[in-house]
C-alpha cells in the first residue's frame, strides 16, 4: 500500500509536495482505516480544486515516476549514433521561475508490502534534470525495525550497491548510463530486489478522462478473456447492473485482419425488448457514461484483485454523481476491497465532499497562486483565518463552494461580450 508520495519541481508544483495516505488521529469512519504493520492507512484520496489549479498534475507526477521506473532501461544510448533513435521521457519542471526551470525535479514514495511478505516498508526515490539522473536511492525497513536500511545509493558517479547481491553489482556498474534508473536496469537484469520494486510500480493503474486520445484508448481495452469467456462477460453484466439494468448480455465476434497477429473484437450489447425477446446494438453506440464504466472495468478488476493504486483524473466526467459515489464506495468498503486497493481521483463534483462519505484526511485541495505555483493540502490540516481546524460535523460541500477552504476559481463576468 502507498504510504506517501512526495514530489518537487514538476509542472505547476514548484515546491515540496506530499500526498499522504497515513490516517490522522481523527475519529470519523474509523472502520475503514487499514492496519498494515504499524501503519494506519487510508483507501482513498479525493482531490478538489479549480480548473488549472494543478489537480491533474498530481496524477501526472505519479504517472511520470511510474513511466520512468518501468521504461528507463531503454533510455540513453550513444548520442552520436544517428541510426538509433534515442528514447527519453520529457523533463517537465516548473517553467515560470528562472531558478526552478534549470533545477532538478524529485520523486519519492514510501510504501508497505503485504502481510504475507511481512509488512516490510520501502522508501524509493530519484532526482533528475534535463541531462539525466542526479540521485537515486532505495531503502527498506522490517516491520519491527526503527530505521530504514540502505539497499543502494547513487549520486552522480558515486555508487553504493552494497545492499545488492555481489554478482549483480558489477553488471549494474557496466550497464548503467546517466538516463537509466538502477531499479529499471536491475529489473531487466532479473535482480530480485529490483524487479520487485519495478513490479510495484507496474501495479499502478491510470485513467485520464480529460484526455480525448486516452479516452478512446481506454474504451478499446477489454477485460481479459472477455471476447471468448462467457463467465467474464457475465461479470461485466453484473457490474453494469449496479447502475444500468438494461444491458443483459453481450455478443462478441473476433474479426481477424490481414496479419494473423492482428484482430478486432466486435461487441454488441444485448438489451431486453419491451414485448419480450432481445435486441443488440454496437457497444460504441451506448451512452458516454456506459462506455466510461466499461473502460474503467479492467483496471478496477485488476486493482481489486491484486491491490495497488488506481489514479483517475476527472472521475466525475460523464458520470452521475451517485454513480461516481458508488464507484468510490467500492474502495471504502473493506468487504468489497479486502486486498486494500487505493483510489486517488480528481473531481469537480462537490457531492463527494461530504462528512457522510469521506474523512477529512481523505479530502485534498489544489490551489494555484498569482505566480502560477500550485499547492496541495488536506482538509485535515486546513485551518481557517482564526487558526481553527475544520470540524467533522461541518457541511464540507457547502463551505467549499462558499470559498471557506480556498481552491475555488476567482470568477468575473464575461463582460467582454457587452455592447459598446
Amino acid at each position: 500500500m502507498l504510504i506517501q508520495f512526495c514530489f518537487k519541481n514538476f509542472k505547476s508544483f514548484r515546491d515540496d509536495t506530499i500526498l499522504d495516505f497515513s490516517a490522522t488521529k481523527i475519529t470519523e469512519h474509523s472502520d475503514r482505516v487499514i492496519s498494515a504493520g504499524y501503519e494506519k492507512l487510508l483507501p482513498a484520496a479525493a482531490i478538489f480544486g479549480a480548473n488549472a489549479s494543478g489537480k491533474s498534475n498530481v496524477v501526472e507526477a505519479f504517472r511520470y515516476m511510474v513511466t520512468y521506473v518501468t521504461e528507463s532501461f531503454s533510455y540513453g544510448g550513444d548520442p552520436d549514433d544517428k541510426k538509433v533513435k534515442r528514447k527519453k521521457l520529457k523533463y517537465t519542471p516548473f517553467l515560470f521561475d528562472i531558478t526552478s526551470r534549470d533545477a532538478e525535479s524529485s520523486f519519492e514514495v514510501y510504501f508497505i508490502d503485504t502481510k504475507e511478505r511481512g509488512f516490510k516498508s520501502y522508501n524509493y526515490g530519484f532526482t533528475l534534470n534535463q541531462d539525466g539522473i542526479i540521485e537515486e536511492w532505495l531503502n527498506s525497513k522490517a516491520k519491527t525495525a526503527r530505521e530504514y536500511k540502505q539497499i543502494f545509493y547513487r549520486n552522480g558517479d558515486e555508487l553504493d550497491l552494497s545492499g545488492l547481491p555481489g554478482n549483480s553489482q558489477e553488471l549494474i556498474r557496466i550497464s548503467l548510463n546517466k538516463e537509466t534508473l538502477i531499479v529499471s536496469l536491475g529489473a531487466k537484469l532479473k535482480i530480485t530486489k529490483l524487479k520487485f520494486m519495478r513490479d510495484w510500480f507496474y501495479n499502478a493503474n491510470f485513467a485520464n478522462f480529460g484526455d480525448p486520445y486516452e479516452n478512446i484508448f481506454l474504451s478499446s481495452i477489454m477485460p481479459e478473456g472477455f471476447a471468448e469467456d462467457k463467465t467474464v462477460q457475465d461479470k461485466v453484466v453484473a457490474y453494469f447492473s449496479s447502475f444500468d439494468s438494461s444491458i443483459i448480455g453481450f455478443n462478441t465476434e473476433v474479426m481477424k485482419g490481414g496479419d494473423e497477429n492482428q484482430r478486432h473484437v466486435k461487441i454488441d450489447a444485448v438489451h431486453r425488448m419491451v414485448n419480450g425477446g432481445t435486441a443488440s446494438i454496437p457497444l460504441e453506440e451506448e451512452s458516454d457514461g456506459t462506455l466510461k464504466m466499461f473502460a474503467l472495468y479492467p483496471a478496477l478488476q485488476n486493482v481489486l484483485e491484486n491491490g495497488g493504486v488506481f489514479f483517475i483524473d476527472e472521475l466525475n466526467a460523464r458520470l452521475h454523481p451517485l454513480l461516481a459515489r458508488n464507484f468510490l464506495i467500492t474502495f471504502l468498503n473493506p468487504e468489497i476491497n479486502p486486498n486494500h486497493a487505493q483510489l486517488v481521483f480528481t473531481t469537480h463534483d462537490s457531492w463527494q465532499l461530504s462528512n457522510n462519505l469521506l474523512r477529512r484526511d481523505e479530502i485534498w485541495f489544489t490551489e494555484k497562486d498569482g505566480n502560477g505555483v500550485s499547492t496541495l493540502y488536506s482538509l485535515a490540516d486546513f485551518v481557517d483565518e482564526d487558526g481553527i481546524k475544520i470540524r467533522k460535523d461541518e457541511s464540507y460541500g457547502k463551505n467549499y463552494l462558499l470559498g471557506k477552504y480556498g481552491a475555488i476559481p476567482v470568477l468575473k463576468c464575461f463582460d467582454m461580450f457587452k455592447g459598446d
